[in-house]
């Protein structure tokens, strides 16, 4: 399905620039030299295996990074304002006004002990000024918009009553009440079964096109990030190794890891019945080898990929809307989903 990318000439919503993550107090460096943006309306899709980083890369966003963890280097801005510098109190009136998030587990996020409608409709009062009727008037018109049934009735359901689905529904809800810039969603369907997933992300897909809504997404599945993202980000070992249009990355991978993603996962091969790994594992957090992080286990690698001792993302495509983190990234004809050795 073609889609229609936002315009590039438009200032970023978010625009994230060297980010480097250390953890355990200083000691290890577990994200290093990350930059992407995204503009109004777009969907950006960050992907890779448990630890890539990019989990790390969206909390420094939301400014809920781990105890322990903390942005040692560069700058990520929404909409030109400075995050990486504020205290916790700006982050307190940033977050559910500019900025929403939505979690993997939305039960945790919800007092078992209070309606949904009570949960939804405080902010609105506290933040947004609004009087008791009218905050609720406006909880149940929110949930009525993220496509709940007989949303007056929600209002007074206590988390327990509700499904998975339902929870996830009032927490996008509760994400999208203060009319946010950007809104960051972590693992936000992985829970789900496939039927409320895909409405989950038709919700999301429709927030974004009539609210103009910035959607940073973190997944494992590349189908769903397929499904919503306009730009996939794939993160290997903390850093970014492959950044573009989400069909020209699915089809057209321009780094060994991306196709290696593409080969484990097999999106649409239903009828496959050998499980494919990527031989091999991660390195150790911390672990900084020169040159390319991925290439004891890449099946490409040559000499010159460990020879660097920073592997440097580089631009390419007609007008340099694609990176990759490849150096043999010109040697190597695309084909499908299948990365082939020219002259092989």
């Amino acid at each position: 399905m073609s889609r229609s990318l936002p315009s590039t000439t438009e200032a970023p919503v978010l625009a994230v620039e060297g980010l480097h993550i250390t953890v355990n107090g200083g000691a290890t460096e577990a994200v290093r030299d990350v930059s992407f943006s995204v503009r109004a309306g777009e969907s950006v899709g960050l992907v890779g295996e448990s630890g890539s980083g990019k989990t790390l890369t969206c909390r420094s966003v939301l400014g809920v990074l781990p105890p322990g963890c903390e942005v040692s280097q560069g700058s990520a801005r929404l909409s030109g304002a400075e995050l990486t510098a504020l205290d916790r109190r700006g982050w307190e009136r940033l977050r559910g006004v500019n900025l929403g998030a939505v979690f993997q587990d939305p039960a945790s996020y919800l007092n078992p002990s209070l309606t949904v409608g009570r949960q939804l409709a405080e902010p609105l009062r506290v933040r947004g000024g609004l009087s008791r009727s009218e905050a609720r008037r406006r909880a149940v018109r929110l949930l009525g918009s993220v496509g709940l049934h007989r949303p007056e009735e929600v209002f007074h359901r206590y988390p327990f009553e509700l499904s998975g689905g339902m929870l996830q529904r009032v927490l996008i809800a509760t994400a999208i009440a203060g009319e946010p810039e950007l809104l960051v969603a972590d693992e936000a369907t992985t829970a789900l079964d496939t039927v409320v997933q895909a409405e989950v992300l038709d919700l999301l897909a429709r927030l974004r096109a009539e609210r103009g809504l910035a959607l940073l997404l973190v997944s494992h599945d590349l189908a769903v990030v397929a499904e919503v993202c306009d730009r996939i980000l794939v993160f290997y070992a903390g850093e970014i190794v492959e950044d573009g249009p989400t069909e020209q990355v699915l089809a057209h991978p321009a780094h060994p890891y991306t196709e290696a993603l593409l080969r484990v996962a097999s999106i649409g091969d239903w009828e496959r019945r050998e499980l494919a790994v990527i031989p091999g594992r991660p390195p150790e957090a911390g672990a900084a080898p020169s040159g390319c992080r991925f290439a004891d286990r890449c099946e490409y690698a040559r000499a010159e990929c460990g020879a660097q001792d920073l592997l440097p993302l580089r631009e390419f495509g007609e007008r340099g809307e694609r990176r990759t983190r490849c150096v043999r990234a010109g040697e190597l004809a695309l084909s499908g989903t299948v990365l082939q050795e020219v002259g092989a």
